[in-house]
Formats: structure tokens, sequence, C-alpha cells
């Protein structure tokens, strides 16, 4: 029987287990199939022998081993058969990321479509029973980071799609975060006049996925998200369904009919770009709007500038909350250890008190015990001068009354009190010793 190896397992380990021996060996150590196995290479981009290498290295003329290349910013570095998370390593600050060594840009077609767009609108437009004109809520949550409604859902994609493109053509992947990244999302408000914050408990939030969309600056993930914003307007209910009043057009001399209106927030048409930190106890998020004149599309270089210069902020932001939470764990660490020393001192002082306590009880009851046996010897010797029948019976009686007295000796109840120590063992020093 093969045994299982252990739960998790680095690239650079997997690389060497499977030009070592055949998949299928492989797989059969983390318990899984050949294929599955295949795919986590894939995922973790580790190069595999390709079909009949085994065969070719018993004879001499296997081709040679696929180096193993480096891994790409956002790639899982480890893979775990338990499904164990793997925190992820403090970032590094790329240094002067708007400067390229080789002054050259990574060419980008125009009409390129992103990975992450490619499919998406489809899967978007599968969503859950909405109000006719509001936001898309997919079934799916493994979609990329864009909320609209139906009609501004192909303006959405686009812009999306253009950011992605414009962010890889200097450089940096646009990708969804692993499965078991320690990545977070942001929560979306997607008024675009935001007032108090909302009531969350009756707010039916807009949709979000249930991974986060970044870009790497260096090895820097950034959270992504295009929104259509909402704006308030009045809205009119007639002929069963809501409708703009500015839209509401009144049938013969009656004005209004029956009808009646409230105020709303819906989609708008206009976009926001958000860009935030994924990374917790290191919060930043910087939004871009259109405004009805002025489109997102011609400020891409810029966005993609400032998303840049982020990256270091956002390191120096994670350092600092770093230092802060040591110091918070060690004053935690500090609290502890003194609610445990306190803990331990009201212990022994409890012992003590105990002890003591036992002690005056123990001689309190051999002197009950003393007396008594003192006042039967007296009855005993009055006795005495009794009839014989008389004493006879009293003798009786006495026998009976010691018997339930027990021993008088004072060793014996001695040997029952506990010292403070055997109460309780001290897990400090004691001062003084």
């Amino acid at each position: 029987m093969v045994s299982k190896v252990a739960a998790m397992i680095t690239r650079d380990d997997l690389y060497d287990l499977v030009w070592s021996q055949p998949m299928t060996k492989v797989a059969q150590q983390f318990d899984v199939s050949g294929s599955y196995l295949a795919r986590i290479c894939t995922l973790l981009n580790v190069p595999r022998p390709e079909r009949g290498y085994w065969a070719k290295l018993a004879v001499g003329k296997a081709p040679p081993k696929v180096p193993l290349p480096p891994a790409q910013p956002g790639d899982p570095l480890h893979w775990s058969n338990e499904g164990e998370r793997v925190p992820q390593a403090r970032p590094q600050a790329p240094k002067a990321p708007r400067e390229k060594k080789t002054g050259r840009k990574i060419r980008v077609p125009r009409e390129h479509i992103h990975h992450l767009i490619r499919g998406a609108k489809p899967l978007i437009e599968k969503t859950r029973r909405i109000d006719e004109g509001m936001y898309l809520k997919p079934y799916k949550y493994l979609l990329v980071h864009v909320v609209a409604s139906q009609a501004g859902l192909d303006k959405a994609l686009d812009l999306a799609n253009d950011l992605f493109n414009a962010l890889e053509s200097v450089g940096h992947r646009v990708r969804m975060v692993d499965a078991k990244s320690d990545l977070h999302g942001t929560t979306v408000d997607e008024r675009e006049k935001p007032g108090k914050p909302r009531d969350r408990w009756h707010y039916n939030a807009v949709w979000s996925p249930m991974r986060s969309t970044v870009v790497y600056v260096g090895d820097v993930a950034i959270g992504l998200a295009v929104i259509e914003m909402s704006e308030l307007v009045t809205l009119r209910y007639t002929n069963g369904k809501y409708i703009r009043e500015s839209e509401y057009k009144p049938i013969g001399r009656q004005r209004y009919g029956y009808t009646f209106t409230k105020e709303s927030e819906i989609p708008s048409g206009r976009m926001r770009i958000i860009a935030y930190s994924p990374y917790y106890g290191a919060k930043w998020e910087a939004e871009w709007q259109e405004t009805t004149t002025v489109s997102l599309r011609g400020q891409l270089a810029r966005i993609v500038a400032e998303i840049e210069a982020a990256a270091p902020v956002i390191v120096a932001k994670i350092v600092e909350w770093e230092r802060k939470e040591e110091i918070r764990q060690r004053e935690a660490r500090e609290a502890e250890e003194r609610r445990r020393r306190e803990q331990d001192r009201q212990a022994i002082i409890r012992s003590i008190e105990e002890s003591h306590s036992e002690l005056r009880k123990i001689i309190g009851n051999w002197s009950d015990v003393v007396t008594v046996q003192r006042f039967l010897a007296g009855v005993e010797e009055t006795a005495r001068e009794q009839s014989a029948d008389d004493f006879s019976q009293i003798q009786q009686r006495l026998a009976e009354a010691r018997g339930l007295l027990g021993t008088t000796d004072p060793l014996d109840f001695f040997r029952n009190w506990r010292t403070p120590d055997e109460r309780y063992k001290p897990k400090y020093p004691v001062d003084g010793e």
C-alpha cells in the first residue's frame, strides 16, 4: 500500500517528484488521480514529462528535462491535498515601477479580449430575479468583478477590458486570486454621490464575486472593480411598473391616475473604477468615475500610473500594520502572562487559607472528641457507684458512644490535614525563592 505524503508541497518539490517517477505513482502518494495532479501541475506552472517519456527513458532516448520556470506574481507556490490555506509572504515594493529597464512595453492589440472578460457576459446575464433596469446578480460567483445593469453591461465589460489591457501592456498581470489566497475583496458602494452609511441589515447589496480581481504590480496585489454607478431619481408607479418621472406621460385630462412616486437609486450608465488594497490591515482605496461629460477611457494611462504608484504605499502600510500587530500580540502575551501569574498567586493564597482553615477545623474536631471522651470517662467513674445491673447497662451505652466517637489519637487527625503545597503546586517561582 502506498503511504500518503505530507499534506502540503511546494512547486519545486512537486517538480522534482513528477520528473522522478510516472505521474500515476506520484498521484497515488497524494490520494488523487493522475489527471487531477496534472491539473495541479498546470495551476502551479510545473512542467511535466510528455506522454511516453518513461518508455523512452528506459531505452536511453528520453528528451532532456524541461526546466522549472520562475513563478510569476500571483502564481500559487504551494499545493495542499487537504485544502490547507497557505499564508502568503509579505509582498515586496517594486523598485521604480514606471522605469522599465528595456524601455519597451508589452504590445497588446487594441481589439484583444482579456481572458477574464472573454465569455463573462453570458454568465453575468444569467441573473437572479431583479426589478427591471436594476443591477444584475449572477448565479455564478467565480467571475470578474464587474457590476452593472443589463443596459450598462457592455460598456462596463469594455471598460474593464481596456483597463486590464492597459495594465498588462506595461507588464502587470491581471488575474483572479487563487482559491486559497488570504487576499480579500472590498465592499462596493455603487452610489454616484454616497450619502450616510447604509443599514446593511436591510439594504439589498449589489452582487460581488467570490474571489477578487487583482493586478500584480511586481508581487504586490491591488484589487480592481468596475461598477456602474447609481443615481438618485424619482420613480413613478404606473401600469404595474416603475418608470422615471421624466418619462411619465399623463393619460387624457387625468394628470396622474392611480400612481404614486418614490425616491430610488438606479443604475445611471456612468462607470467607476475602484482600486483597493486586498491585504488585511493595509487599508488603501482609490476611485475614478465618469461624469456626464468626461469618460474614463481617456484617463486610463493616468489611472494605470496611479495604481503603479500605490504599490509601495500598500507595502508600507503592510509593514506598519505588521509592526503594530507585533506590538499588540506582544502586549497581549504580556497581559496573558500577568493574568496567569496573578491567577497563580491567588491560587497560592487560597491554598494557604484553605490549609490553615482545615488545620484549625481538625484541631477543633479533635478537641471536641477529647472533650466528649473526658465526659464519658466521668460518666463511667460515677456509674461505678451504681448497682451492678445499672453499671452494666451504662457500660453498654458507653461502648456504643465511644464507638460513635472513633479515634482520639491526634496523629490520626493530623494525617488527614493537607499542606498548601499538597493542595496546589505553584506554576511560577514564589517571590524570594
